[in-house]
């Protein structure tokens, strides 16, 4: 009988270690694979609901930037105020329904500017007068980072767009001062 060799031995745990190493490796490939997958479905059925939700809550904002000649052009608008309107829907159960969504599918980022849009509103309290020039800015500004982490949540992580780039489509006179 022939005496084994240590090379022997080697080559017999190789021949068994290596189907169960393919075997090891192909099920951590398929679990890292299916946890993949259920991510990018889970996206994707958020991403209607999170449309959804961004739209409710920015609605109040696009009454509030409209120009008064193109609230008034539409019938359904005459004799009704639109900052009021804005506001009311604002202060409105709906709208704080929507806002907890919001917080809870929202990303961290949208969260938080919409948080700070928010708190500058309430900052303001029962205050009616009309903005400074300073508290309009900010007031932009801030609406302006919500839309940016908006488009961020929405699949436009490397936009190069800030928070003015945001608003400018309807801002008259945005290039002017610039």
């Amino acid at each position: 009988m022939e005496e084994k060799h240590w090379v022997d031995y080697v080559v017999a745990v190789g021949s068994v270690a290596t189907p169960l190493f393919v075997l090891l490796l192909t099920a951590v490939g398929w679990k890292f694979r299916q946890s993949i997958e259920r991510k990018a479905t889970l996206e994707e059925k958020l991403r209607d609901d999170r449309i959804e939700i961004y739209n409710q809550i920015l609605e109040p904002f696009i009454i509030l930037l409209m120009p008064n000649h193109a609230w008034l052009s539409d019938k359904k608008n005459k004799g009704k105020d639109k900052d009021q309107i804005a506001v009311s829907q604002m202060l409105s159960l709906d709208y704080r329904k929507v806002s907890f969504k919001l917080s809870l599918i929202g990303s961290d980022e949208v969260v938080c500017s919409f948080n700070n849009l928010m708190q500058h509103f309430y900052s303001r309290g029962d205050n009616t007068d009309t903005p400074s020039t300073e508290e309009l800015k900010k007031m932009m500004s801030l609406l302006g980072s919500f839309l940016l982490e908006i488009r961020k949540s929405m699949g436009n992580e490397t936009t190069k767009l800030d928070n003015w780039g945001m608003l400018e489509w309807f801002m008259i006179d945005a290039r002017k001062n610039a």
